[in-house]
């Protein structure tokens, strides 16, 4: 489990769920949980397919050991 803050992501991989959510696995790009991967459930993107997700940065946030995730553009 990640500590509470803000980290900066890629995308490694994703999966579209049964209920309009996304599985994302992200790998933390920087500090010292670099490297390691991590699964989250988030919406899934507005346009285009769930597999355009992969490669995008993101920005993974924790708070209250609660992850939200944001892509980037």
């Amino acid at each position: 489990m990640l500590d509470d803050g803000t980290y900066d992501a890629l995308v490694v991989d994703a999966e579209p769920l049964d209920d309009g959510r996304v599985a994302v696995d992200l790998t933390i790009l920087s500090g010292s949980h670099k490297g390691d991967v991590v699964s989250v459930r988030a919406p899934a993107p507005l346009r285009g397919d769930v597999l355009d997700l992969l490669g995008i940065p993101a920005t993974l946030r924790v708070a209250d050991g609660a992850p939200s995730v944001t892509f980037e553009p």
